[in-house]
């Protein structure tokens, strides 16, 4: 078991942040943490790091109450609004986390210059970090938490405010880590998410609203299907029509979520291809379940 918390809750004041929160977390694949501002998403991560204590319920992580001597090196988190030190180099205050964590000097700076290689960063080990872009600060500070290959890693809005570049370069480092760390996400990037992880936990004023597994949506019977252009009032008579449709909801401009029977499974694709090119419509995405967005809050 990863993480456990039963009935979780945590006061500031009259303030409640955490209501009865619980949940069972397996190690794996990224988990994702979504929810409107003040939910209570930062006050989980920091109950989940022992900067905090909770006000009732119980907290475990790897089996140890958070903040224990057990868990130290096994936990790392990279806060939304973490900044580098502009004072000292990049490979300067990398091997200062390293040695905090029981490195020797030598062997902080060989950790230093692996976290780097991970995040393609090694060329800018001696530079001090306002020559960096955002970008390029963002990757080095997760390679800060990535110092000594944590079990868990907490990421408050990685991608955020970021290029499309430095993003997918973030994604790719999380999905080749994720062997043998588990990631939780942070973020309102829906889509980003829907790439990266497989739970997603919905927190909204501090109580656990959904948990859903898009792994297990595969398993849905419900095509997400996105138009390049057509007849709506039309698409939606046709396809209603086809044998083995429960229903057709547009969402949104030219997006559709066809709920069909398993029985016709193999051949609706096909049927709906046939359609699109009797009617001359043009289609950007046919994607298997529903979409996280719809999941969430439909």
């Amino acid at each position: 078991m990863l993480i456990s918390c039963q009935n979780l809750s945590k006061k500031y004041g009259n303030k409640l942040a955490l209501n009865q929160v619980s949940l069972s977390l397996q190690a794996g694949a990224p988990i994702a943490l979504v929810g409107p501002n003040g939910a209570g998403k930062t006050t989980l991560f920091s109950l989940l790091c022992g900067y905090i204590l909770p006000s009732s319920g119980t907290l475990s992580i790897l089996g140890h109450a958070p903040g224990s001597k057990a868990l130290f090196g096994q936990v790392a988190a990279l806060p939304q609004d973490a900044q580098l030190d502009p004072s000292l180099s990049i490979i300067s205050q990398l091997s200062l986390f390293a040695q905090l964590q029981g490195y020797n000097a030598k062997q902080a700076k060989q950790e230093s210059l692996r976290v780097l290689g991970l995040v393609d960063l090694v060329h800018v080990a001696d530079q001090k970090p306002q020559s960096l872009s955002h970008g390029m600060s963002k990757r080095v500070s997760i390679a800060q938490a990535l110092i000594g290959s944590p079990k868990i890693v907490l990421l408050d809005e990685p991608t955020a405010g970021l290029d499309p570049a430095n993003a997918k370069a973030i994604r790719e480092l999380v999905q080749q880590q994720s062997g043998h760390t588990t990631f939780i996400i942070s973020s309102h990037n829906l889509d980003e998410l829907e790439k990266l992880c497989d739970q997603v936990l919905y927190l909204d004023q501090g109580e656990l609203g959904q948990s859903v597994s898009i792994q297990d949506e595969l398993n849905d019977d419900y095509l997400t299907l996105s138009m390049q252009h057509c007849d709506a009032v039309l698409f939606d008579q046709v396809v209603s029509a086809i044998g083995g449709i429960k229903s057709v909801e547009n969402k949104q401009s030219n997006e559709y979520v066809i709920h069909y029977d398993q029985t016709v499974a193999k051949q609706l694709e096909v049927t709906l291809f046939s359609l699109f090119e009797q009617h001359n419509w043009q289609y950007k995405a046919l994607i298997k379940g529903r979409t996280l967005e719809d999941k969430l809050f439909s």
